[in-house]
Protein backbone atom coordinates (compact mmCIF):
# COMPACT_ATOMS: atom_id res chain seq x y z
CA UNK A 1 0.00 0.00 0.00
CA UNK A 2 0.88 3.54 -0.64
CA UNK A 3 1.68 5.72 2.13
CA UNK A 4 0.29 9.23 1.06
CA UNK A 5 1.01 12.32 3.45
CA UNK A 6 -1.74 14.63 3.19
CA UNK A 7 -1.72 17.83 3.85
CA UNK A 8 -4.06 20.05 5.02
CA UNK A 9 -4.16 23.44 3.64
CA UNK A 10 -6.81 25.91 5.50
CA UNK A 11 -6.24 29.18 4.31
CA UNK A 12 -4.64 32.13 5.06
CA UNK A 13 -3.63 31.93 8.81
CA UNK A 14 -3.56 35.39 11.13
CA UNK A 15 -0.26 35.81 12.55
CA UNK A 16 -1.97 38.75 14.93
CA UNK A 17 -3.27 37.95 18.09
CA UNK A 18 -7.33 38.77 18.57
CA UNK A 19 -7.16 42.02 20.31
CA UNK A 20 -4.76 43.57 17.89
CA UNK A 21 -7.93 42.89 14.95
CA UNK A 22 -9.83 45.95 14.51
CA UNK A 23 -13.27 43.62 14.14
CA UNK A 24 -13.14 42.47 17.43
CA UNK A 25 -12.31 46.65 18.93
CA UNK A 26 -15.06 47.54 16.95
CA UNK A 27 -17.90 45.14 17.37
CA UNK A 28 -17.42 43.19 20.32
CA UNK A 29 -15.75 45.83 22.58
CA UNK A 30 -16.44 49.19 21.11
CA UNK A 31 -20.21 49.14 20.94
CA UNK A 32 -21.18 47.43 23.75
CA UNK A 33 -18.84 50.00 25.91
CA UNK A 34 -20.55 52.69 23.96
CA UNK A 35 -23.86 51.54 25.04
CA UNK A 36 -23.00 51.41 28.48
CA UNK A 37 -21.35 55.11 28.84
CA UNK A 38 -24.53 56.47 27.29
CA UNK A 39 -26.67 54.53 29.26
CA UNK A 40 -24.77 55.80 32.30
CA UNK A 41 -24.53 58.82 30.94
CA UNK A 42 -28.41 59.19 31.19
CA UNK A 43 -29.54 57.77 34.04
CA UNK A 44 -27.22 60.71 35.25
CA UNK A 45 -28.92 63.54 33.06
CA UNK A 46 -32.42 61.96 34.16
CA UNK A 47 -32.03 62.32 37.84
CA UNK A 48 -31.04 66.26 37.16
CA UNK A 49 -33.86 67.07 35.42
CA UNK A 50 -36.60 65.60 36.82
CA UNK A 51 -39.96 66.58 36.37
CA UNK A 52 -41.39 69.27 38.84
CA UNK A 53 -44.88 68.67 40.39
CA UNK A 54 -47.48 69.93 39.08
CA UNK A 55 -49.12 72.65 40.56
CA UNK A 56 -53.10 72.75 40.75
CA UNK A 57 -55.83 71.18 42.23
CA UNK A 58 -55.28 67.21 40.86
CA UNK A 59 -56.09 64.04 42.71
CA UNK A 60 -56.06 60.49 42.11
CA UNK A 61 -58.90 58.05 42.94
CA UNK A 62 -57.62 54.49 41.78
CA UNK A 63 -55.85 55.06 38.48
CA UNK A 64 -57.50 57.74 37.51
CA UNK A 65 -56.37 61.44 37.51
CA UNK A 66 -58.87 64.41 38.27
CA UNK A 67 -58.95 68.06 38.94
CA UNK A 68 -61.19 69.39 41.65
CA UNK A 69 -62.46 72.27 40.05
CA UNK A 70 -64.63 73.21 43.39
CA UNK A 71 -62.71 76.72 44.44
CA UNK A 72 -62.89 77.74 40.88
CA UNK A 73 -66.56 77.22 40.95
CA UNK A 74 -67.22 78.90 44.23
CA UNK A 75 -65.48 81.97 42.77
CA UNK A 76 -67.92 81.77 39.50
CA UNK A 77 -71.01 81.36 41.65
CA UNK A 78 -70.18 84.40 43.91
CA UNK A 79 -69.44 86.77 40.76
CA UNK A 80 -66.11 87.57 42.04
CA UNK A 81 -62.95 89.10 40.02
CA UNK A 82 -60.29 90.93 40.23
CA UNK A 83 -57.29 93.31 39.23
CA UNK A 84 -54.03 93.08 39.36
CA UNK A 85 -51.38 95.72 38.78
CA UNK A 86 -47.88 95.44 38.52
CA UNK A 87 -45.15 98.31 39.17
CA UNK A 88 -41.76 98.71 37.95
CA UNK A 89 -40.47 98.16 41.85
CA UNK A 90 -41.51 95.24 42.34
CA UNK A 91 -45.25 96.19 44.40
CA UNK A 92 -47.90 94.20 43.15
CA UNK A 93 -51.57 95.88 43.97
CA UNK A 94 -54.68 92.90 43.61
CA UNK A 95 -58.32 94.44 43.60
CA UNK A 96 -61.15 92.34 44.99
CA UNK A 97 -63.78 92.98 43.19
CA UNK A 98 -67.45 91.47 44.60
CA UNK A 99 -70.54 92.25 42.28
CA UNK A 100 -72.99 95.34 42.63
CA UNK A 101 -75.89 93.08 43.93
CA UNK A 102 -73.56 92.12 46.85
CA UNK A 103 -72.03 95.42 47.64
CA UNK A 104 -75.84 96.56 47.84
CA UNK A 105 -77.60 93.83 50.35
CA UNK A 106 -74.21 93.37 52.07
CA UNK A 107 -74.22 89.72 51.52
CA UNK A 108 -72.15 87.10 49.23
CA UNK A 109 -74.78 84.86 46.47
CA UNK A 110 -74.63 82.04 49.58
CA UNK A 111 -76.00 84.37 52.26
CA UNK A 112 -72.15 85.05 53.60
CA UNK A 113 -71.85 88.52 54.60
CA UNK A 114 -69.57 90.44 52.09
CA UNK A 115 -66.05 91.22 54.16
CA UNK A 116 -62.52 91.43 52.63
CA UNK A 117 -60.00 88.73 54.35
CA UNK A 118 -57.41 89.95 56.07
CA UNK A 119 -54.56 87.87 53.71
CA UNK A 120 -54.89 86.15 50.21
CA UNK A 121 -52.28 83.68 48.52
CA UNK A 122 -50.90 84.98 45.67
CA UNK A 123 -49.04 82.15 43.32
CA UNK A 124 -47.30 83.47 40.14
CA UNK A 125 -45.76 79.94 38.20
CA UNK A 126 -43.89 80.41 35.18
CA UNK A 127 -45.02 77.83 32.26
CA UNK A 128 -41.79 75.82 32.27
CA UNK A 129 -39.30 77.01 34.76
CA UNK A 130 -39.96 76.12 38.46
CA UNK A 131 -36.75 78.39 39.24
CA UNK A 132 -39.14 81.69 38.27
CA UNK A 133 -42.28 80.78 40.56
CA UNK A 134 -43.01 83.37 42.50
CA UNK A 135 -45.76 82.65 45.85
CA UNK A 136 -46.26 85.64 48.03
CA UNK A 137 -48.84 86.72 50.57
CA UNK A 138 -51.27 89.81 49.47
CA UNK A 139 -52.11 91.79 52.86
CA UNK A 140 -55.06 93.66 52.67
CA UNK A 141 -54.51 97.15 52.49
CA UNK A 142 -57.79 98.85 53.24
CA UNK A 143 -61.02 98.79 51.15
CA UNK A 144 -61.07 95.86 48.08
CA UNK A 145 -56.66 96.75 47.93
CA UNK A 146 -54.32 93.79 48.60
CA UNK A 147 -50.29 94.69 48.10
CA UNK A 148 -47.67 92.41 48.34
CA UNK A 149 -43.92 92.49 47.52
CA UNK A 150 -42.77 90.20 43.93
CA UNK A 151 -39.49 90.39 42.04
CA UNK A 152 -40.31 88.97 39.14
CA UNK A 153 -38.05 87.88 35.80
CA UNK A 154 -37.72 90.91 34.01
CA UNK A 155 -37.70 88.59 30.42
CA UNK A 156 -41.67 88.21 29.42
CA UNK A 157 -42.99 84.98 29.33
CA UNK A 158 -46.27 83.07 30.05
CA UNK A 159 -46.98 82.84 33.61
CA UNK A 160 -49.94 81.49 35.32
CA UNK A 161 -51.20 83.79 38.01
CA UNK A 162 -53.61 82.62 40.86
CA UNK A 163 -54.83 84.85 43.71
CA UNK A 164 -56.92 82.00 46.06
CA UNK A 165 -58.57 82.71 50.13
CA UNK A 166 -57.53 79.79 51.88
CA UNK A 167 -59.96 80.87 54.56
CA UNK A 168 -63.94 79.77 55.66
CA UNK A 169 -65.32 80.68 51.92
CA UNK A 170 -62.12 79.01 50.17
CA UNK A 171 -61.90 80.59 46.49
CA UNK A 172 -59.42 81.12 43.86
CA UNK A 173 -59.23 83.25 40.32
CA UNK A 174 -56.41 82.72 37.44
CA UNK A 175 -55.13 83.75 35.01
CA UNK A 176 -52.60 83.14 32.35
CA UNK A 177 -50.34 85.85 31.35
CA UNK A 178 -47.48 87.28 29.62
CA UNK A 179 -45.50 88.75 32.45
CA UNK A 180 -44.03 91.06 33.31
CA UNK A 181 -46.71 93.55 31.78
CA UNK A 182 -48.47 96.33 33.77
CA UNK A 183 -52.28 95.15 34.50
CA UNK A 184 -54.20 91.85 34.40
CA UNK A 185 -57.61 90.98 34.88
CA UNK A 186 -58.85 87.85 36.79
CA UNK A 187 -62.01 86.58 36.13
CA UNK A 188 -63.88 83.56 37.05
CA UNK A 189 -63.95 80.16 34.70
CA UNK A 190 -66.76 80.79 32.27
CA UNK A 191 -67.00 76.91 31.94
CA UNK A 192 -69.22 76.87 34.71
CA UNK A 193 -71.49 80.29 32.90
CA UNK A 194 -75.17 78.54 32.26
CA UNK A 195 -75.76 78.00 28.46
Amino acid sequence: MKNSKSTTNFGHQDTQPWYKNYMVMVFVIGLPLFVVVACIWFVFYSVQIKDTVVRDDWYMDGKTLYQDVSRDKLAHDLGLSGDMLFKKDGQVIFSLNYPEDSLEAGKLHNGMPVEYPEQLSLSISHATDIKKDRDATLTHNGGNQYMAQVELDPLESKYYVEVSNEGEVNWRLKETAQLPQAEIHLQPLQLFDKK
